[in-house]
């Protein structure tokens, strides 16, 4: 396979990495999928899957997309509820954030620029 293109399944090629499929953690080797500007994870969450712990002082910006069912976002600005397909929210800088999957959800998360905080 040539190094500058993939073709995959998300949630095989995320299987090791907790779903996420493209950032600087992938290994090299994984060609296209490894890079420093953007982080992409496709998350399976069955309901009352949840992060009870906050992330703290990321300095990256973040989207999480709703595909499919009821998905709770909690940011230091407030409580967002993803409830319809497509709904999103998007967070900067220095916005903490924890999640709890209401219903059996699936959501796509974009984060960059990909690197270690």
């Amino acid at each position: 396979m040539s190094r500058n293109w993939h073709h995959g399944n998300a949630a095989e090629d995320g299987s090791e990495t907790r779903g996420w499929v493209l950032g600087h953690f992938i290994d090299p080797s994984e060609g296209v999928r490894s890079t420093k500007d953007v982080e992409v994870k496709w998350g399976v969450h069955p309901a009352g899957d949840k992060r009870p712990e906050w992330t703290t002082d990321d300095q990256r910006t973040t989207m999480l997309l709703l595909v499919q069912g009821n998905f709770r976002l909690h940011l230091t600005e407030g409580t967002v509820d993803l409830a319809k397909q497509g709904d999103y929210a998007v967070w900067g800088p220095g916005i903490d954030h924890s999640w709890e999957a209401i219903s059996d959800s699936v959501v796509v998360t974009v984060r960059w620029p990909s690197a270690s905080n």
